[in-house]
């Protein structure tokens, strides 16, 4: 797969907004850039993480909470730091902080809970063309994704995607539309089809085979080329 931007995004959503936004400023020390009006009741708070970008999505409504998710860690690379910490946010999520460069960690890493390593491995290996540098740890252009097999919750258990914690990745890329046509055709689950975003971005989702949401998204910003 062929991305516009070297790091991928994380998003997560809260029913908790000022906490957070506390949490994320003053605790993991990353800078506001902006908000974005999604609709329906939710409002994106974007904090800048290097070239990756955490989306905090602020839920009006009152969202679900899942007994387990795949996406169980997040870890940030900070410049200036000199030993790790870990942190929970205020929903719980676990955020682990290490000096940049730390295993080639800048910006964003994930680690996820999978069912099976070598079907996790092929899929980000065949699917989003991640680079495999050792057991359980895959390259995706410039970021680190951390595989920890375990027990996951099964397909029916996993909530939609709007749901309290640690939710999705976000990949950008050149051609929204062919980026999900070839994911498909590689043996991805097509979670939503592409659909456009004002002059934004087009965007559409898959999911990975222990139910992870990924975005695919073709933003105008990123791209340099006005949306389709």
């Amino acid at each position: 797969m062929s991305l516009a931007k070297a790091f991928f995004d994380v998003g997560l959503f809260t029913n908790q907004r000022d906490a957070q936004q506390r949490f994320w400023s003053e605790q993991v020390g990353l800078p506001f850039d902006h908000t974005l009006k999604l609709g329906g009741g939710i409002l994106q708070h974007r904090y800048s993480a290097g070239e990756a970008v955490l989306k905090l999505n602020d839920a009006r409504d009152p969202l679900p909470s899942p007994a387990a998710m795949p996406i169980i860690e997040i870890l940030v690379g900070i410049d200036g730091l000199t030993q790790k910490r870990a942190l929970q946010d205020p929903d719980g999520n676990r955020i682990t902080l290490l000096p940049a460069g730390t295993d080639g960690i800048t910006g964003l890493a994930v680690r996820l809970r999978v069912a099976e390593l070598d079907r996790s491995q092929r899929f980000y290996t065949d699917v989003l063309g991640c680079d495999l540098l050792a057991p359980g740890t895959l390259r995706c252009a410039d970021a680190r994704i951390l595989l920890e097999q375990g027990e996951t919750p099964a397909s029916d258990d996993q909530p939609a995607l709007a749901a309290l914690g640690l939710r999705y990745l976000t990949l950008q890329v050149f051609d929204c539309d062919l980026a999900y046509a070839r994911a498909l055709a590689n043996g991805a689950s097509g979670a939503r089809e592409p659909v456009t975003l004002g002059s934004t971005a087009r965007i559409a989702f898959i999911r990975d085979p222990d139910g992870v949401w990924i975005e695919l998204s073709e933003r105008a910003s990123v791209t340099g080329k006005p949306v389709a």
